[in-house]
């Protein structure tokens, strides 16, 4: 059996050809912009939970649940931007996306009733799937090939102190000028760093052997020879996919991811809750919560290292494991403050792992030609787990009366992600023998 891996050809240099310059240039732009587009279109919303629900007079549940629809709708978005962010690059469908959530900001700041709160965060779901990680993967991925994880570190460490950024800052604006205006100013400062940012986009230059394979006359690119090139671009990310959904490696990779997702979605969640339920004060079990952003970029950094020395996929089984083992203990050691803050401290270093593995894992395995549609459609289920696992959570606390079961689940779909990663391991020996 052959190994799934697409033809890959760089420059000597290891980026994709172009100046790596720009690349670095765009790597920057995009941790701007993806850290706003988190604050603002995710973060923030927390904060807007209870004036909502105060002036739409209903209850935090049903405004939670539009943010609940932006996300699925996000995942019903996933598969054609995949799709589009291959055949034509990502700067306008990110320049749009970006113009548009400005403009349903804008809106969400003079709702009044829930169907119109509803309809406007589905549209917001819909642009975030043009503009957060998953298209800014896609563009970093096409750039760089032997610092490709540097590249994706670099984004993924500054994107992950958007909660600490703006769930503050969000709090300040709420807290002095009400939930409208603070919408407002959340908006104008989405506009000013993320359109400008995604402007600077552009698609990295084709590799030089797609160059030297080109049919003879071709050079002048006249237009028959531009949509030959199209032709056989798009003939190619269709064998690549074809190959790829054939292959156990990708569902054992989609089958590890989901559950970390989903683990991940629960413990964000639910953990402040179970902390208070164990005894500790609110505000001690907020503070606690609040190490899981830092310990996001930790755990990044630790993967990164790590994957210099093992595989992208052994060393993220390794994370999923320690996270497991933390979540498993929590019970146990909890009640202390000491343990609480150890325990969060292990399930916190698991938490932006699978962010930065799953696509370099995914490049490494089917290489650049279809990795936006790829991981797309990985995107569907992540995405449907992140939305729905929290109410799966709560549900689970309702049945059994504590958290018990809950976090001891959380535990085992740890383990579950970190087997399936193993998998793939296995699977790749076997097609070597």
């Amino acid at each position: 059996m052959t190994h799934l891996h697409a033809p890959r050809a760089t420059r000597a240099g290891g980026e994709a050809t172009g100046v790596p310059t720009y690349g670095w240039l765009i790597v920057a732009a995009l941790s701007a912009t993806t850290t706003v587009g988190y604050g603002v279109l995710y973060y923030a919303y927390a904060v807007f939970l209870t004036p909502m629900a105060t002036a739409l007079h209903t209850g935090t549940t049903v405004i939670a649940g539009a943010l609940t629809c932006s996300i699925l709708a996000s995942a019903a978005a996933a598969v054609p931007v995949g799709r589009w962010l291959d055949r034509h690059g990502a700067r306008a469908l990110m320049t749009g996306g970006s113009i548009a959530a400005t403009l349903l900001l804008l809106a969400w700041s003079r709702v009044h009733t829930i169907l119109a709160l509803y309809l406007v965060w589905t549209g917001i779901g819909v642009a975030t799937a043009c503009v957060l990680y998953e298209a800014a993967f896609a563009v970093v991925i096409a750039w760089f090939r032997e610092r490709r994880g540097t590249a994706l570190l670099a984004v993924t460490v500054v994107a992950g102190f958007a909660s600490s950024i703006f769930l503050p800052l969000t709090g300040h604006l709420v807290g002095r000028y009400g939930w409208r205006s603070a919408i407002l100013v959340l908006a104008a400062i989405h506009a000013a760093i993320t359109i400008p940012g995604h402007l600077l986009v552009r698609r990295a230059p084709r590799p030089v052997a797609d160059e030297r394979q080109a049919p003879p006359g071709t050079a002048g690119k006249t237009p028959s020879a531009a949509g030959a090139d199209r032709s056989r671009d798009d003939g190619e990310r269709r064998r690549v996919v074809s190959a790829a959904v054939r292959d156990p490696g990708y569902w054992a990779l989609a089958v590890a991811f989901v559950a970390s997702n989903a683990a991940v979605a629960a413990v964000g969640v639910h953990l402040v809750a179970y902390l208070t339920e164990l005894g500790h004060t609110p505000q001690f079990a907020a503070n606690t919560a609040g190490l899981l952003g830092i310990l996001s970029v930790t755990g990044r950094l630790a993967t990164t290292a790590t994957i210099r020395r093992a595989s992208p996929a052994t060393a993220t089984a390794a994370m999923f494991v320690v996270q497991a083992g933390a979540a498993a203990c929590l019970p146990l050691v909890g009640r202390g403050n000491l343990g609480a803050v150890l325990a969060t401290l292990g399930v916190g270093l698991g938490f932006g792992v699978s962010t930065i593995a799953r696509p370099a894992i995914l490049a490494d395995r089917y290489g650049t030609t279809a990795y936006a549609t790829l991981s797309g459609i990985l995107a569907v289920p992540l995405t449907v787990a992140k939305a729905l696992a929290p109410l799966g959570a709560a549900a689970i606390r309702d049945a059994t009366g504590d958290y018990l079961w809950v976090v001891e689940g959380i535990a085992g779909l740890c383990v579950v992600a970190a087997a399936a990663l193993l998998t793939v391991r296995r699977v790749d020996g076997s097609s070597e023998a």
